[in-house]
């Protein structure tokens, strides 16, 4: 089974929560000890340590999950109706390939049984058993990273926290679709990649792009299967994690707030936050973040597949010889492009017909300026 690669909970976890009242968090979870596993046909999200950080230059010390535990279980749960569970850790394995297929075989069959796993590593280079978790489930990947940096790497480069995407984008079998990245900073990654980026017809927005409009972001997260979430796209004056010293990047109520657009998203069915120092100062922040992902899901409209026509409006811009259509959702008032699809032989691209937008995406198009990402979306069913 495997469910065998988990650890269960610390004793030291398990008696912390037994000392909460009745209404926090901790006391709303089941657990894995070592008597008993949670019922996952009974389980909507279940969180998942992974106790692997090698993938990581400058290693500094074994990952400790336990601080964030007890700040996640310290807080108060919202009006929530889903059921959640708290798996245990993976243990490092042998080699990283080990660890790699024990969180692989784990998220795997969790998304099978409709489970939302929060994954709480460990090195973001984690993201590349998560992406690999899908090879199962016969679909196309949309992943979006949280990340000053792209993590292109050189080809034959050993797969790093810091270039792991280099080995998703080239190794077979290839099921990324696409690929996003929220809040790069320009002066962390070379002409290259940013040339790179583009060629591939991926999206990136830059951090100052989404601090002054962090709306933006939320169709990005409509769209995506799979999240990673780099620690180090947080200032350290937020994070409280000075080792390296970061003093630009996202604050305390952004990341959080990007945590939530992602928990919201329909179609989001694995969230991983990566590169923490495990000291008690990031911590609380890591527990919150994750408390505004579960406040997401909770808040979910199933919107996604698309429901019924009759649910939403239908505007049509014409352009030149051609028309390009919107939907616009009664219930939440959000915003959809259509996109031509044209056949290459390839059944898993028929789901990316429907492109999330936002109303100024439709008021750009009625004055003939359409989305970046339309375009490019476009490009991806030509070639």
């Amino acid at each position: 089974m495997e469910f065998d690669f988990l650890e269960p909970v610390s004793q030291e976890i398990l008696d912390h929560v037994g000392q909460l009242s009745s209404q926090h968090l901790g006391n709303k979870v089941v657990f894995h000890t070592q008597y008993d596993f949670p019922d996952i046909t009974k389980v909507k999200i279940a969180i998942v340590g992974v106790l692997e950080n090698r993938g990581m230059d400058n290693i500094s010390g074994e990952v400790n999950l336990d601080y964030i535990r007890k700040e996640l279980y310290n807080l108060f749960p919202g009006n929530w109706e889903s059921s959640i569970a708290d798996l245990g850790d993976v243990l490092a394995g042998n080699s990283l390939d080990d660890s790699y297929f024990a969180l692989q075989s784990i998220v795997s069959s969790l998304i099978k049984k409709k489970v939302i796993p929060i994954i709480i590593g460990g090195s973001q280079d984690l993201t590349y058993a998560l992406y690999r978790a899908y090879d199962n489930l016969e679909q196309m990947v949309n992943l979006v990273s949280i990340d000053s940096k792209f993590d292109i790497g050189k080809q034959e480069q050993n797969i790093q926290s810091d270039s792991y995407l280099s080995k998703i984008i080239v190794e077979e079998p290839n099921n990324l679709f696409n690929y996003s990245n929220i809040g790069f900073q320009t002066y962390f990654n070379s002409q290259e990649e940013i040339d790179l980026i583009e060629k591939l017809y991926f999206d990136a927005y830059r951090l100052g792009e989404v601090c002054n409009n962090i709306t933006i972001s939320e169709p990005v997260f409509r769209d995506a299967d799979l999240i990673s979430l780099d620690l180090h796209s947080v200032k350290s004056s937020d994070s409280g994690n000075l080792s390296p010293f970061i003093p630009n990047g996202f604050n305390g109520k952004e990341i959080c707030s990007l945590a939530r657009y992602a928990g919201i998203s329909d179609k989001v069915s694995c969230f991983g936050i990566f590169n923490h120092n495990s000291s008690v100062q990031e911590s609380v922040l890591i527990a919150q973040i994750v408390w505004y992902f579960i406040e997401g899901v909770h808040y979910r409209s199933n919107e996604y597949p698309f429901g019924s026509k009759k649910d939403y409006l239908k505007y049509i811009v014409t352009y030149e010889e051609d028309e390009i259509v919107f939907y616009k959702s009664n219930k939440t008032e959000r915003w959809w492009i259509e996109i031509p699809f044209f056949s290459n032989g390839n059944n898993k691209l028929k789901k990316n017909t429907l492109l999330p937008c936002t109303h100024d995406d439709y008021l750009a198009a009625c004055s003939h300026e359409f989305p970046e990402r339309w375009w490019k979306a476009q490009r991806k069913n030509i070639v």
